[in-house]
C-alpha cells in the first residue's frame, strides 16, 4: 500500500511531465541539468501555474456555424490562451479553432489536427480543404480540427504595416545594394517592433505548441493526433518534445530539419536547388525536339544562364512583366518539377527573342493557399515585387476577431515566428555580406538570397530559446525526392532528430507535399492514421510518374516566386 508521505512525490512527478508548458523558465533550468530535479520551490511553482491555467484548460468553446457561406457542418469557436504562458494570469490571446465531426460515432477515435505550414499560414479552412482528400476511415475516426496559430489570420493577427519594397524580401546580393538592404531589414523589424513590441517574444513556436496542449483539454482529449505539412512538421515534432505523452498519431508532411531553424532551412533551399537544376538540365537535353533548350545537359544549362545574363542587361518581358536575371534566378522553385520548368525557359528564350511565347501545356495552378513555409512574394529586390496578396484571410466569417485581417498578415507572422523561435540568426551585418558572397559561388542559382541579410538580424529574442528535438515519440515521417521547399535532406534531419518515427522517402516526387497526392505512401500514411501501426522501418516507393501536379484543394502548392502573368512557381 503506498504511504501517504509518497503521494505527493508522485503527483510532483506527473507534473514534472509538463513543465514545458506550465512554467517555461523551469523547463529551460531543468533541460540544462540534464534530469529534473523537483525541488519544493519548484513543486510550489509548478502548483501555481497549474492553478492558474485550469481558467483555460477547462473552458467550453461555444461552437457555432463558421459563416453562412460555409458548409454547416464546419463549426467555430474560440479558445483563449495566456500571451506569456509564465504569467498565465496576464495578459490573453484569443485563438480561432474549427471543427467538422468524424462522420462515424461509432468509429471515432480522436481529433486530428491541421496545420497548413507557413509560419504564417492559416488552418481554419483545412477541415473543408482537407476533406475531400482524406480517405472515408480517416474522416470516420477523426473530428478534423483546424485552427489560426497565435499571431495569424483570425488569432490576434499580428501587423507590421508593411507595404511596397518593405515586402519584398527576395533580396539577392550585390555590393550596389548591400547598404539600402541592410536599411530594408533594419525598417522591418522596427516596423514590427512599433506595432506588436509586447507580442512579439512569445509568438514562438514552442507557444503554438502549448496552445495546441489547450485546445486538446478544452476538447476533452487525453491526446492527439496530428497532420502537418512543412512548418506544420516543425510545429508537430516540438509538440511531440514537449508533449510526448499527449502525442497520439502525428504526421510529419514534408519535413523541416529542427537542426536547420531557421536560417539554415532558409539556406538549403539554395543547396537543395542545384542537383535539382542538374536533374532538370538532363531531362531536357533528352527532350531536346519538344524544348529546343538544348542537345546535351550542358547546352540546357548555358542556354539557362544565357538568359540570366540578358536578363540583367534587358529585362525580359514575359506576360506584361519585365523580368531581371535576379527575377528568374528567385525561380528556382521551378526546376523542382522538370516539365515545368522546360516549358517556361523555353517561354523566357521566346520571348527575348522577341516571339510570342507559346502557352503553357498546362492548367493554371491554383492560387496559393496559403503558402508553404515562405511569404509568399511575387519580386525580388530588383523586379519591384508585392507582397503576399494571399493567405492572410481565412476566408471564413467565425465572428471570432472584430475587424480585418491586415494585408501583411502573413509576412508579418512569418518574421514573427523564425525569429523569436531560434537566437542563432547573426547580428552583424558584414556575417550576411560574407556568406551571400561565398553562397552565391557555391550555389549560383539561389545562395546569395538565402544566406542575405534578413530581418531576424536586428530582432530582439524570442521568451526562450530554441527548442532542441531529440526524442524517441513515434510519428510518421514522409518526404518527396524533389521538394523545392523541404529538401529531401531535410526530411532527413527530422528523421534523425526523431528517433521512434519512421520515414516514407517517394523516389520521383515532386513537389511540396506528399499526402493526399494521390502518392504512393498515401496507403502508409492512412495505415498509420487508421490503425496506429508504423512500417516496421523507413521505408521508399516511388511514385508512379514525375510531373503530377497538387490537387487545388491541397493548402500546399508550391509558392508563386518568379513574378509575371500565370506562371507560377
Amino acid at each position: 500500500m503506498r504511504s501517504m508521505r509518497a503521494a505527493p512525490v508522485v503527483a510532483i512527478g506527473a507534473l514534472a511531465t509538463l513543465l514545458p508548458a506550465l512554467t517555461p523558465a523551469a523547463a529551460a533550468a531543468g533541460s540544462r541539468a540534464g534530469t529534473t530535479a523537483i525541488t519544493v520551490s519548484t513543486a510550489t511553482t509548478v502548483s501555481t501555474t497549474v492553478d492558474a491555467l485550469e481558467r483555460y484548460t477547462r473552458q467550453k468553446p461555444h461552437w457555432n456555424r463558421c459563416g453562412a457561406e460555409t458548409p454547416a457542418d464546419l463549426e467555430c469557436a474560440t479558445v483563449k490562451v495566456p500571451l506569456d504562458y509564465s504569467r498565465p494570469g496576464d495578459r490573453t490571446l484569443d485563438v480561432a479553432v474549427s471543427r467538422t465531426k468524424a462522420t462515424s460515432a461509432q468509429d471515432r477515435r480522436g481529433v486530428l489536427l491541421l496545420n497548413p505550414g507557413g509560419p504564417g499560414g492559416s488552418g481554419l479552412d483545412m477541415p473543408v480543404w482537407m476533406a475531400p482528400e482524406l480517405p472515408d476511415e480517416v474522416k470516420k475516426r477523426y473530428d478534423l480540427v483546424g485552427f489560426d496559430p497565435r499571431g495569424v489570420g483570425r488569432s490576434a493577427p499580428v501587423s507590421c504595416g508593411l507595404n511596397g519594397d518593405e515586402l519584398n524580401w527576395q533580396r539577392p546580393y550585390k555590393a550596389a545594394t548591400f547598404d539600402r538592404d541592410i536599411r530594408w531589414a533594419e525598417t522591418v523589424a522596427a516596423k514590427c517592433r512599433a506595432g506588436n513590441g509586447a507580442v512579439l517574444p512569445h509568438l514562438a513556436t514552442r507557444n503554438t505548441a502549448r496552445d495546441m496542449d489547450v485546445i486538446r483539454a478544452v476538447l476533452g482529449e487525453k491526446k492527439i493526433s496530428y497532420l502537418g505539412y512543412s512548418y506544420g512538421t516543425y510545429l508537430g515534432a516540438v509538440y511531440t518534445q514537449m508533449f510526448p505523452r499527449r502525442t497520439d498519431r502525428f504526421v510529419l508532411d514534408s519535413a523541416v530539419d529542427p537542426e536547420r531553424i531557421w536560417r539554415g532551412m532558409i539556406q538549403v533551399w539554395a543547396e537543395g536547388a542545384e542537383p535539382a537544376f542538374t536533374r532538370w538540365a538532363t531531362w531536357t537535353a533528352a527532350r531536346d525536339e519538344t524544348y529546343a533548350l538544348g542537345r546535351t545537359p550542358a547546352e540546357v544549362r548555358a542556354t539557362f544562364w544565357a538568359l540570366v545574363a540578358r536578363a540583367d542587361r534587358e529585362p525580359i518581358v514575359l506576360d506584361g512583366t519585365a523580368l531581371t536575371g535576379d527575377d528568374i534566378r528567385a525561380g528556382r522553385p521551378m526546376f523542382f518539377d522538370v516539365a515545368y520548368a522546360a516549358e517556361t525557359v523555353a517561354r523566357l528564350r521566346d520571348a527575348a527573342a522577341g516571339r510570342t511565347p507559346s502557352s503553357s501545356g498546362r492548367a493554371t495552378p491554383p492560387a496559393p493557399v496559403p503558402p508553404s513555409f515562405i511569404p509568399v512574394g511575387t519580386g525580388t529586390g530588383t523586379g519591384g515585387g508585392a507582397g503576399t496578396g494571399t493567405g492572410a484571410s481565412t476566408g471564413i466569417a467565425t465572428g471570432t476577431s472584430a475587424g480585418a485581417v491586415p494585408a501583411d498578415n502573413m509576412d508579418a507572422a512569418f518574421w514573427s515566428v523564425v525569429c523569436a523561435d531560434t537566437r542563432a540568426w547573426p547580428r552583424d551585418p558584414e556575417r550576411y555580406r560574407r556568406d551571400a558572397i561565398r553562397d552565391k559561388a557555391r550555389y549560383p542559382l539561389y545562395g546569395d538570397f538565402a544566406s542575405h541579410i534578413k530581418p531576424c538580424a536586428f530582432w530582439g529574442h524570442g521568451s526562450e530559446p530554441a527548442t532542441r528535438v531529440n526524442n524517441s515519440v513515434g510519428a510518421l515521417i514522409l518526404q518527396n525526392e524533389w521538394d523545392s521547399q523541404t529538401p529531401l535532406v531535410s526530411g532527413q534531419g527530422l528523421r534523425r532528430a526523431m528517433k521512434g518515427a519512421r520515414m516514407v522517402t517517394v523516389l520521383g516526387g515532386q513537389g511540396h507535399g506528399v499526402y493526399g497526392m494521390k502518392s504512393c505512401a498515401d496507403a502508409t500514411a492512412t495505415a498509420y492514421l487508421t490503425t496506429g501501426r508504423l512500417p516496421a522501418a523507413d521505408t521508399v516507393c516511388r511514385t508512379p510518374a514525375a510531373g503530377a501536379g497538387h490537387s487545388p484543394r491541397l493548402p500546399l502548392p508550391t509558392p508563386r516566386l518568379l513574378p509575371g502573368g500565370k506562371a507560377r512557381f
